[in-house]
């Protein structure tokens, strides 16, 4: 994985840099998209989840993390000597967005197109989010290495070893609408008190079945659940009818 300090790719930036929430401080973390395939003549598919669980038995699924761990680490250890963890955090989290179209991803795990036309889109990538050098040539090499398959697994193996290195907390905050930022940095100091954790990270999750309120997800691959969420109190008042209902028919 030396090659990820070799012959850095120089894009211009045309966005600003993202930031994110850390000890309760505000941050933005967003991207415009608008990104334009190539015309191409293969069909795409519009589901992803059944093609990257084909024949992807246990021991091809430990494989598979076992080398998204890999490069996450290397990734890591570059962005350690760059100094650019926070930054090249927030980058991961913008390819994660984009890679979340189908099309994006069919796209480059297609074995139809050619190597130069997914260079040519990992060009667009780079230029309308801005994303670090260091970043880019990592997106190469996974075109490279033919691995972009992995890219959402990466992802997550990264942001495993994020939190380890800088003690840091994740919580995934599940709302109806928009959470104003300061109910996202009193929640990140709530969870920080829970968790002892130097510095909380904040994803927000937008889900309209939870009618209001809000769910907090924390912890170990989010093990804990502080549900504060209206669906959440209705299935309480239901379950608590249907046992009256029992006690009364007793």
């Amino acid at each position: 994985m030396a090659a990820l300090q070799q012959t850095p790719i120089t894009f211009q930036s045309r966005s600003p840099p993202p930031t994110q929430l850390i000890n309760g401080t505000v941050a933005k973390l967003s991207y415009s998209g608008g990104l334009k395939l190539p015309k191409l003549t293969l069909k795409l598919r519009s589901k992803r989840t059944s093609r990257r669980g084909r024949g992807r038995g246990v021991l091809g699924a430990k494989m598979a993390d076992s080398a998204a761990g890999s490069y996450a680490n290397a990734l890591a250890d570059v962005a350690k000597s760059n100094e650019t963890l926070e930054q090249t955090t927030a980058d991961l989290e913008k390819i994660e967005k984009i890679f979340d179209d189908d099309a994006v991803y069919d796209f480059f795990v297609s074995p139809i197109v050619s190597e130069e036309k997914k260079r040519e889109l990992v060009d667009e990538i780079v230029s309308s989010t801005g994303i670090q050098p260091h970043v880019a040539n990592f997106l190469n090499i996974l075109v490279d290495m033919k691995r972009v398959e992995l890219i959402k697994d990466i992802v997550k193996e990264f942001e495993k070893v994020y939190n380890t290195l800088t003690d840091t907390e994740l919580a995934v905050v599940t709302s109806v609408v928009k959470l104003e930022s300061q109910h996202l940095a009193q929640i990140a100091k709530g969870v920080q008190r829970l968790t002892g954790a130097k510095n909380v990270r904040i994803k927000t999750v937008i889900d309209e079945s939870l009618v209001a309120g809000f769910t907090i997800r924390y912890g170990n691959s989010g093990s804990k659940l502080i549900d504060m969420s209206v669906k959440k109190q209705l299935e309480d008042i239901a379950a608590q009818l249907e046992i009256g209902d029992i006690q009364l028919a007793v």
